[in-house]
């Protein structure tokens, strides 16, 4: 059996990207190994046994080219209205609320956010299987 231990985005600039996911999703630097030419930042928290790893390329100057293979992470919340509208107050700008369903029935409430170097998440209101 395997087990999912990391997530990785590579990112532009360092504290910019380390205060976002601190503030919106309570990640915090875990781990922070220096190399040559870049720098690889672990993020978690409590919640979680998995964690994101942003990739800072120290010659990198322009933003990345997401492409369109990206898809998204996910995080669930205990409280989906309260993080639209505190993300909305610091300027996030999180898109509006989507109440999914499937075969008739709520499947998932959730909305999309932006990370600083544009890779898409979708925050998630804790619900069935989004636990």
């Amino acid at each position: 059996m395997a087990k999912l231990v990391h997530s990785m985005v590579r990112v532009l600039e360092e504290e910019r990207s380390i205060n976002f996911y601190d503030y919106a999703f309570g990640l915090t630097v875990a781990d922070r190994l220096e190399f040559d030419d870049f720098t690889l930042i672990y993020l978690a928290n409590s919640e979680n046994s998995i964690e994101l790893e942003l990739t800072v390329n120290k010659s990198r100057q322009e933003p990345y080219d997401l492409g369109d293979g990206y898809g998204h992470i996910a995080f669930v919340v205990d409280d989906l209205d309260a993080e639209h509208a505190r993300f909305e107050a610091v300027g996030y700008q999180p898109r509006k609320i989507v109440d999914f369903e499937h075969e008739g029935a709520l499947l998932a409430r959730f909305f999309f956010v932006q990370d600083p170097d544009g890779y898409q998440i979708e925050v998630m209101q804790k619900y069935g299987r989004y636990q």
